[in-house]
């Protein structure tokens, strides 16, 4: 994770696709999935219990991404070689972000904050059961937790979403018990006393300078809209890790891998103000039901609020 990725956020579209062929048509996106009762995940995912491995699902869905012209791939950290990278255990859990404007775009044009959760990703990690799992936002969650309902590209994400994770899995998508959250749950947002580029170049080098952190990708939502003739108000995420504190959540439970690494997003609404947002800690630990990790939590609620404070403020 040490060196940083300047990629296009590419805000996910996707299209119909057989076993091992990456979809093509959106609109006859129609995997089978099944809506059972999933207490063991987290609130609002979409799970596989795949069939192969976690690492040749892994790499199928990415072989099928990278055979669509319409999904750019974005990232992929790999949080077992982190985790190994800080003398630390982890089974395998690896997560790859994706995706298309012309989809992803909608979304945070009805909500900003949606580009908290923009591009979508999906987690692939075996347990310790030794099941394979494949994990994803689903987007009934997108939907209750931005105030997302009626924007038209929402069903393509969730068609697309099913085929692309069924293939490469070779399974069927099942969901969570538990589908949504309240409006704005686990976002925090402060108020910036600083223009949209002085926020954000403040928190970019106050993530730069720390020797303890690594800066994973920084994404503009505002220019990838325009690339594909959309106009959206500022809006830039920058996604940063630090394995020592991560890892130990992620032993405790690996599904908190699709939350991690944490996030902040800066962005400058029709008034011309400017916030910066990010997950709250403790809701990402609670959706993912992990106990007794106080100190580490406080550890990074309290580093979070440090560099959301220095990037607002004067």
């Amino acid at each position: 994770m040490k060196n940083t990725i300047l990629i296009l956020s590419l805000i996910f579209g996707f299209t119909s696709c057989s076993q091992n062929d990456p979809p093509e048509n959106l609109s006859t996106a129609n995997a089978k999935s099944e809506n059972i009762e999933n207490y063991g995940y987290p609130v609002g995912t979409g799970i596989a219990d795949s069939e192969v491995a976690a690492a040749g699902a892994y790499n199928q869905l990415k072989q099928n991404l990278n055979k669509n012209d319409a999904i750019g791939i974005v990232a992929e950290v790999d949080h077992s070689k982190n985790a190994n990278s800080v003398g630390k255990k982890l089974d395998y859990t690896k997560i790859i972000f994706f995706g298309n404007p012309k989809l992803g775009t909608p979304l945070m044009q009805k909500n900003q904050l949606a580009g908290l959760d923009l591009p979508q990703k999906v987690l692939f990690y075996r347990d310790e059961n030794k099941n394979n799992i494949a994990l994803y936002n689903s987007v009934d969650y997108l939907s209750s937790r931005h105030d997302l309902e009626g924007v038209p590209t929402l069903s393509k994400i969730s068609g697309a979403l099913e085929n692309l994770v069924s293939a490469a899995t070779k399974s069927e998508i099942k969901y969570a018990a538990h589908q949504e959250v309240s409006s704005g749950e686990g976002i925090i947002t402060k108020t910036s006393s600083k223009s949209f580029d002085e926020t954000y170049n403040s928190l970019r080098n106050a993530l730069s300078t720390n020797e303890n952190i690594s800066i994973v990708a920084e994404l503009d939502h505002k220019a990838n809209a325009a690339s594909v003739g959309l106009d959206l108000n500022p809006t830039k995420i920058i996604i940063f890790g630090n394995p020592n504190l991560g890892t130990p959540l992620l032993q405790k439970e690996q599904s908190i891998g699709l939350d991690l690494p944490q996030k902040m997003l800066v962005w400058e609404n029709e008034e011309g103000e400017v916030f910066v947002s990010y997950n709250d800690p403790y809701f990402i630990a609670e959706r993912h039901y992990i106990e007794g990790s106080q100190e580490i939590l406080e550890t990074i609620s309290s580093a979070l609020n440090n560099l959301s404070d220095t990037a607002i403020s004067n």
